[in-house]
């Protein structure tokens, strides 16, 4: 695979945006892949690896209880056997995310292209919103404007 080209702007991208978010001043001469390697081996990582390990034997432990109730006929106990799994994915997918601030698999949403059928209605369009823009702005600027209080004519009464 070639590193140059499209998937370095990836890892520039993805660099600036981390600095961004974390508030990381990243040198030059240390790339991306060096910044989220000690990432993964700071203490707060450690702890949140270590975390995640205490939760996954809790979920293991809590599952292969649970299947010995529900094999001995207690029918509850079936909903838990698939239930401490789905909790142990989700703390998988948890710690995934803390690790790694903003990363998302979804691609940027770019403007939507317009079919050409429909180009001419759209020019259309815009340019009946300048026109009904500029005969707005040419009605206020031609009527009066409304009594405030503050107008000296309108103290005849004093």
């Amino acid at each position: 695979m070639d590193f140059t080209g499209e998937s370095s702007s990836w890892f520039s991208r993805r660099a600036e945006y981390r600095k961004n978010v974390n508030g990381i001043e990243s040198s030059k001469d240390k790339g991306p892949s060096s910044e989220g390697a000690t990432r993964m081996f700071d203490a707060a990582a450690i702890k949140t690896h270590l975390t995640l390990l205490v939760g996954l034997t809790l979920c293991g432990l809590a599952f292969w209880f649970e299947m010995g109730r529900a094999l001995g006929g207690n029918s509850l106990s079936w909903a838990y056997v698939f239930e401490w799994p789905l909790l142990g994915i989700f703390a998988v997918y948890m710690w995934w995310k803390l690790l790694h601030p903003g990363f998302t698999l979804r691609r940027r949403h770019e403007k939507p292209a317009i079919a050409p059928e429909y180009e001419g209605m759209l020019a259309a369009w815009q340019e009946e919103q300048r026109r009904l823009e500029d005969a707005r702005q040419s009605e206020e600027s031609e009527s009066p404007r409304p009594f405030d209080g503050k107008n000296e004519s309108s103290r005849s009464g004093e």
